[in-house]
């Protein structure tokens, strides 16, 4: 019976000897390919998230593009139509321009004319303007008269228009050359804005009180001298249809603080 025993129990260390001498084994082939799996894993995910991470950035990039491509198209768009726009004003300005040019060239070619014919010019019609005492605005009827005036001269073809502003004798001499320029502008602007008449064909000169009209020292004397005379010549020597006097001279006071004594 011993010997069985002791048989028995060699016979189990051997086989546990050897159920060891596996698992060790074992132990040691598995362990070195386990770690290249790991390996492999966290490589793995390394490069997915790389992978993602590039997908992003390409998804940015892209969006980037897209946008700037939208940008560029917005800004080429808008180029074109500041092209456009600028392209319609430059046009209108070269029309402006042209129209100025042939403007320009008439009234060269008007006044070369006007210089030549000059001695030929005769007198059409004329008018008195009359002033208050130290005014130079234009009443009712002194506007009447230059509606006249200016249609007088606009059935002529060729005219030029002359205009003299005068003052009574009150008040130094000074003074009274820019009144009477002051109210000789007055019926200049009056035909220009009101008949569109050419500049060039008016010609106006304030005299102050030289050449009175009345001498007496009356105040009837000196309202006759207030005045402004307007002639319309043209060439051909009509005769003169519109000589007179405005006899109702109200004028509007001007303001406070600009009334020297001068007429």
């Amino acid at each position: 019976m011993k010997r069985y025993a002791v048989i028995a129990s060699l016979l189990a260390g051997a086989l546990f000897a050897t159920g060891c001498a596996s698992k060790k084994y074992v132990r040691n082939t598995v362990a070195p390919v386990q770690q290249k799996v790991d390996q492999v894993a966290e490589q793995t995910t390394q490069n997915a998230a790389a992978i993602e991470k590039t997908r992003t950035e390409v998804n940015q990039v892209d969006e980037r593009a897209q946008a700037g491509i939208s940008g560029a198209k917005e800004q080429a768009a808008a180029a074109d139509q500041h092209a456009l726009t600028a392209g319609r004003q430059a046009s209108d300005a070269m029309s402006r321009a042209n129209q100025a040019a042939e403007s320009a060239d008439k009234a060269n070619r008007d006044l070369r004319e006007l210089a030549a014919n000059i001695d030929n010019y005769k007198l059409q019609s004329s008018v008195s303007i009359l002033f208050k005492f130290n005014r130079s605005t234009l009443n009712s009827d002194a506007a009447r008269q230059l509606d006249q005036v200016a249609a007088e001269a606009q059935s002529q073809k060729r005219f030029v228009i002359t205009v003299e502003g005068f003052t009574d004798a009150i008040g130094s001499t000074r003074y009274n050359l820019a009144l009477s320029q002051r109210r000789a502008e007055t019926v200049v602007r009056y035909l220009v804005s009101r008949y569109d008449i050419p500049v060039y064909r008016i010609h106006l000169v304030g005299l102050g009180k030289d050449k009175p009209v009345a001498t007496g020292r009356t105040a009837a004397a000196r309202a006759q001298n207030r005045r402004v005379e307007v002639k319309v010549l043209s060439l051909g020597g009509l005769t003169p249809s519109l000589t007179t006097t405005s006899s109702n001279p109200v004028m509007p006071e001007i303001p406070a603080g600009n009334t020297p004594a001068k007429q």
